[in-house]
């Protein structure tokens, strides 16, 4: 589960313990994995040494790079946004704040270049906020938070949007978690 603050009204929603160390193993592993085939294959003590060296320098760059995407969400503590609840609530972060009942679709989409899942918001205004998770937040931990605290606020079309994509079953099923109040019948 993702690590959720609540002080005052405000909500800060953090990465998970579990996903930060996820992530840095992933990382580094990747990174020190793809070392440790150049430096083996440089030794040319097995008839696969130049699998080895290709592979190492091929993956090198390429790990090097998600890593590198990946390591401003590493800092510990880091809010990935904050939630105002009520009828004049807010999502607020870094790149900015948009009224709940100004949300007409909410969604997590995974950008092809960097493979880091961000939380895209579209308003009725034809503006869009994209939220950087660097992956510290699940899916299933997206949903119950988009469900549990923005939901309830938003308009009677866009929580039918919302209705389609979550699927609540699999929320029950899973993590345990059931909808308080069906708002929109």
């Amino acid at each position: 589960m993702s690590n959720v603050q609540k002080n005052n009204e405000a909500i800060k929603i953090k990465g998970s313990k579990f996903m930060y160390v996820w992530m840095f193993l992933a990382s580094a592993g990747f990174l020190i994995a793809c070392f440790y085939m150049i430096i083996h294959g440089l030794k040319f003590d097995s008839k696969y040494s130049l699998f080895y060296i290709v592979g190492g320098f091929v993956f090198t760059p390429f790990y090097l790079y998600l890593t590198l995407w990946h390591l401003p969400g590493l800092r510990p503590g880091k809010v990935l946004l904050t939630i105002v609840p009520g009828e004049n609530g807010t999502v607020i972060s870094k790149k900015g704040t948009v009224l709940i009942k100004n949300i007409r679709n909410i969604e997590m989409v995974r950008n092809p270049l960097n493979l880091i899942n961000d939380i895209v918001i579209e308003t009725f205004d034809d503006k869009k906020m994209k939220i950087r998770t660097y992956n510290l937040l699940d899916d299933l931990d997206y949903q119950i938070i988009v469900d549990r605290y923005i939901f309830p606020y938003l308009t009677e079309n866009a929580g039918k949007v919302w209705d389609r994509k979550v699927n609540l079953e699999k929320l029950l099923r899973v993590a345990k978690y059931e909808r308080q109040e069906q708002k929109f019948d």
